[in-house]
């Protein structure tokens, strides 16, 4: 789980103003977050099947939203993968 705190960091950090909870930056830090928090979980639970089915969910979402930001603005799409430290 992400904190409170985490989510304003991150929307301090990539969103356009302080209340900007919905642009597709800050919506892929934060999916990005809890998919970093959730790897060692199945690191040690290797047969949670069901967990990772969310799992498979989320990052389905954040490259749907991925691919909604290269078709919007390809250097706000390249800017936030560096920023993230994304293979794409």
């Amino acid at each position: 789980m992400i904190t409170t705190e985490e989510t304003k960091e991150i929307v301090k950090k990539f969103g356009r103003s302080e209340n900007d909870s919905g642009s597709p930056e800050v919506q892929i830090a934060i999916m990005t977050k809890r998919i970093n928090n959730l790897m060692p979980h199945f690191s040690a639970n290797k047969h949670d099947h069901h967990s990772k089915l969310g799992l498979l969910k989320l990052i389905g979402r954040r490259k749907s939203l991925l691919q909604y930001l290269t078709k919007k603005d390809v250097s706000r799409y390249q800017a936030i993968i560096k920023e993230l430290g994304l293979r794409k």
